[in-house]
Order: C-alpha cells, then sequence, then structure tokens
C-alpha cells in the first residue's frame, strides 16, 4: 500500500498511540542515550534501530531520507494490522508491540512479519494472522485455490553465527580510540595491529565472570606501553607491525577498502588517528562465522514448535544484523542455500514445504522485495500440488 506524507504520519502516530505515548517516548530517549554511548557502538545502534527512528522522524515532521521514508512507511503498516484484527488478536499484537519495544528487541520482526503477509495477500492469498486471532504457533494461516499452509516467521541476528560480535569489536574500539591516540602523539607513524581471536569476543563475561572485552582492552595498552611487537596465549594472537599499504594515503575510506581486500569481508576493522599518525585495528576470530549453521539450526528447533503438521508448512526467515557485504556473499556463495537444503533432508523437515531467507535489504526494498532467497522442499507430498508449490515459492 503507497502511502501519502500524511497518511504515514497519521499512522505512524495510531501505532505510537497504542503502543503509548509515554512508552514510546521512554523507549526514544533510551535508544538515544545509547547512540551517544559511544562514536562506533552508537553507529550501530543508529543501525539496529533504524526504524523506530525512522518513525519517530517521520512522527516530528522532519526531513527524512529515502531509507528512512521506506521503514516509516513499514512501522506505519502495523497500524492497519492492528486495525484489521479481532479483539483476541489485539491484545496480542499489543503484547507483541510492546516486547518490540522493550530492552535489546527490536520492531524487525513485527515489520518482517507483516511484510509476509503482504506479499502473499498481493499474490492473491487468502491471510489470516493465525498467530495474533487464534493464538496459533505459527503466524500466519494463507489460503489459496483451496489448499491451505501454515506460516512461521523468525528472526535470528547473524550475531549467532559469530565469534567476534561486532556490538563488542564497536564497543572495545570506543574504549581503546582514546588510549591509541595518547599513543600515537607519542609515537608517530603508522602502525597495524593484527588479532587473531581463537574464542572470539563478546560484550558479556564469561562463566567464570571474566570479560574477554576488558582483558583485549588491557593487553593492547600493555602491549603498546612495553614496547613488544607480538603477544599470545590462547585467548589471542596480537602482532604489531609498520602500516605498508599504499592506500594509507589516500584517506579513511580508500584505507578501508584496501584493507578489506587485504583481510577479507569477515574481518573486523577499526582506524584512529592524531596528527600525522595512524593507528590500524584488523581482528578475526580463529574459524570462519557460521550464520548460515546457525540458521540451520534455528530451523531445527523451529519446525517442531511452531507447525502443527497437519498442513504444509513454511518457515520465513529473517537474517538480522547484516551489512550489505556480508549478506551478498550469504546469497552468492549459496551459503544459506547448502544449509537451507540440508536442513530440509532432516526429519524434523518433513512437515516444511518451504524455506525463505531475507534480510533487510528486502525489507529496505533496496534490493527488491522479490528478491528474498527461497528452498522448496521436494520430499513434501505437497511439493507435487501444483496449485500450491508454484504459488508458494513465487511469492517470496
Amino acid at each position: 500500500m503507497t502511502r501519502t506524507p500524511i497518511q504515514r504520519t497519521k499512522d505512524i502516530k495510531s501505532i505510537i498511540s497504542v503502543a503509548g505515548r509515554k512508552f514510546w517516548a521512554d523507549r526514544l530517549s533510551a535508544l538515544q542515550a545509547n547512540v551517544g554511548a559511544g562514536a562506533r557502538y552508537g553507529k550501530l545502534v543508529a543501525k539496529r534501530y533504524a526504524a523506530e527512528f525512522a518513525a519517530e522522524k517521520c512522527r516530528l515532521g522532519r526531513e527524512m531520507s529515502a531509507l528512512e521514508t521506506s521503514l516509516a512507511s513499514r512501522v506505519a503498516g502495523l497500524s492497519a494490522l492492528d486495525a484489521r484484527l479481532n479483539a483476541a488478536g489485539k491484545v496480542r499484537f499489543r503484547a507483541a508491540l510492546a516486547a518490540a519495544l522493550t530492552g535489546e528487541a527490536t520492531l524487525i520482526p513485527l515489520l518482517h512479519l507483516h511484510r509476509t503477509a503482504i506479499l502473499h495477500e498481493a499474490a492473491g492469498f487468502d491471510v489470516q494472522f493465525a498467530g495474533f486471532e487464534d493464538g496459533a504457533p505459527f503466524d500466519l494461516l494463507i489460503t489459496r485455490d483451496g489448499v491451505t499452509a501454515e506460516i512461521a516467521c523468525d528472526t535470528l541476528s547473524a550475531e549467532e553465527g559469530r565469534l567476534v560480535h561486532q556490538s563488542a569489536w564497536m564497543r572495545l574500539m570506543d574504549r581503546i580510540d582514546p588510549d591509541l591516540q595518547t599513543w600515537l602523539s607519542a609515537h608517530p607513524g603508522r602502525y597495524l595491529l593484527k588479532m587473531t581471536l581463537p574464542q572470539g569476543l563478546r560484550d558479556a563475561a564469561a562463566a567464570d565472570g571474566t570479560n574477554a572485552l576488558a582483558a583485549l582492552h588491557q593487553r593492547i595498552n600493555t602491549m603498546l606501553s612495553t614496547a613488544k611487537r607480538s603477544d599470545h596465549d590462547e585467548a589471542a594472537v596480537l602482532r604489531l607491525d609498520p602500516l605498508m599499504l599504499a592506500a594509507a594515503q589516500a584517506g579513511e575510506n580508500g584505507l578501508m577498502n584496501k584493507l578489506r581486500h587485504e583481510f577479507g569481508p569477515e574481518a573486523n576493522l577499526a582506524v584512529t588517528g592524531a596528527g600525522n599518525g595512524l593507528f590500524v585495528l584488523a581482528a578475526r576470530a580463529g574459524s570462519e562465522n557460521e550464520i548460515a549453521v546457525a540458521m540451520r539450526k534455528r530451523l531445527a528447533a523451529l519446525a517442531p514448535t511452531r507447525l502443527t503438521g497437519t498442513r504444509p508448512g513454511i518457515l520465513a526467515m529473517f537474517i538480522e544484523d547484516t551489512d550489505r557485504l556480508e549478506w551478498t556473499l550469504l546469497r552468492d556463495h549459496l551459503t544459506l542455500e547448502g544449509e537451507a537444503r540440508q536442513f530440509l533432508t532432516f526429519p524434523e523437515a518433513r512437515i516444511v514445504v518451504a524455506v525463505t531467507c531475507a534480510s533487510r535489504f528486502e525489507l529496505y526494498a533496496e534490493i527488491g522485495t522479490d528478491s528474498a532467497m527461497r528452498f522448496r522442499n521436494p520430499s513434501h507430498p505437497a511439493a507435487k500440488l501444483a496449485a500450491l508449490a508454484p504459488a508458494i515459492l513465487s511469492t517470496m
């Protein structure tokens, strides 16, 4: 549905009213405080909660970018969703909305669910929000040409497949930036600190109470203060060398592109400068990211708990917290496809007729609303029904 700016703002205000104006105001205040918690981590927070911030800009009547307009329209659509639900559905939806505006949660899972429904309605399916209205374990019940299927929508953070979490890396860089700038002032030059982190890096403390982020920060400072060139143990391997890349003279963008080419798409990179000094940090985990493996494990857990097995079932996955390069590689290298197809051979997948995968780039309509990946289970009886399987696959 295409909304005029006036209608979009009206719908945004309506859904904020449903959530509670004070509740919304407190939520935005907390998110803005998190954005201000650190320059690098703040950018990650702003990206993660882009839908919430876009909705607030729309409510205030501020100028928005094309991306913000797209996100605000998605949030505005939740007003129509609330309006179409029965009394019990409204209660469950509003509870889900409150949960989405609490703690670490975001609006993205609700936007993913709504978008999935919109795509099926556009393809001619009758769509019922069975999860909200009937308390069903699945989210949507779709019907077309006398055939019915269940859809369970789920959101998986790519962080679950990473040993080095983006949030922890950004927090580390915010903590260490002042130390590096002070050190560079006393040691002008261009440096590269390469780190391999076999045990990964996370925000949370370990079971024994140790905090890997704080410990790594201290190790780097100790290494620099004692003029050591290397330091290693089972948790980290650190090596400090002169920065020899030609792009070091070409500005930060040119340098980052060169570093990405040099260290690969999975490397965590950061650049700090002070005067004529430049300090580059490049970190990798001890093994490759396993985002697709994390998705396969989630699918295996979802199928028996979210689908009844009495109808063809579809698992609509949303892979959150990815950047454009990472998502493109997951698609182009068929990594997600391989793990999804492996899942479809498992006993748990006997009730699943198809799996779909999407990201924020489909939600933003930057790649295209019909570009989400989809994988059919050829062994499912419904796959033989021409009235159902082709229609399902063409709508994802």
